[in-house]
């Protein structure tokens, strides 16, 4: 498997397919960005292996089994299956993949990890749109259990088969999904995200206390603005955006999503969202 992009999201799935026993290629522009994956993977398995997730040996295999390189045709020559999870940008996910196309089989699997963009956009123009799907993992990947799998227009059922099984292969609960705006998990999530934004806007309450009304009231595991400052409140506003232009203004962004994100204040990676990090 080659992995394209080596951010959060590209390493924490070249570490569970690598504790899959698959042979994984971590690819980045950037070799610096890749010694940062490296080191993300290396973490992540020691705090497994403390929580007895998995051995010392598995993780030191796992491990063994990833690769870094910067060169694309040498990242993806020979593989099988092909994920990429660069920034959520339609055109360059279609530059990537028709840069892929160029050095794998007809028979490799093409998958985005796409959280909204269109399956169809994203293979038009490539040679053998049958087998290009939508793969969509769950920030953090190694603990997150689902997996939605987008069966573009044209995606043949036997690649939606090998992709169900890749993920629960690795441990995940696959749900297939039709290709439409925001599938079903992003649709739902940003929804509510958005509105407790509005809420938080609105000064109904505080960001702690909006948070708490869903982890306390709901069961839900993390609240919707911690949630987002954990995924990015630039990629939130892009999605939402982009699901205003596809569905309609009930996803149209909150003035303070985009008076945050022009500040810079994007969240966990930035140090600052709707919480300090």
């Amino acid at each position: 498997m080659a992995v394209l992009g080596a951010g959060t999201m590209g390493h924490g799935i070249a570490q569970v397919a690598a504790l899959a026993d698959a042979d994984v290629t971590l690819r980045d522009i950037d070799e610096n960005a890749l010694q940062r994956g490296l080191a993300g993977i290396r973490k992540s398995l020691d705090k497994a292996v403390e929580k007895t997730k998995v051995t010392r040996a598995q993780a030191d295999e796992a491990l063994a089994r990833v690769r870094v390189v910067v060169p694309l045709d040498e990242a993806v020559r020979g593989a099988d299956f092909v994920v990429e999870a660069v920034p959520e940008k339609l055109e360059l996910k279609r530059r990537v993949l028709a840069d892929v196309v160029q050095h794998v089989g007809p028979t490799c699997v093409l998958a985005t990890n796409t959280s909204s963009l269109s399956i169809a956009a994203i293979a038009e123009g490539l040679p053998h749109p049958e087998r290009v799907i939508g793969m969509h993992f769950f920030n953090p990947v190694p603990v997150m259990k689902l997996v939605e799998v987008v069966r573009g227009p044209r995606t043949s059922d036997e690649v939606t088969a090998r992709v169900v099984a890749l993920a629960q292969s690795m441990g995940k609960e696959p749900i297939v999904v039709r290709d439409s705006p925001g599938f079903a998990t992003s649709r739902l999530g940003i929804i509510m995200g958005l509105e407790a934004i509005r809420m938080l806007e609105e000064g109904v309450a505080s960001a702690e206390d909006i948070d708490k009304a869903m982890t306390l009231g709901y069961n839900h595991p993390v609240g919707p603005l911690r949630l987002t400052d954990l995924v990015g409140l630039d990629v939130r506003l892009a999605i939402a955006e982009y699901l205003t232009r596809e569905i309609g203004p009930r996803f149209e962004p909150p003035a303070l999503l985009r008076q945050m994100v022009a500040a810079g204040k994007t969240g966990q990676k930035a140090g600052e969202g709707f919480y300090k990090w």
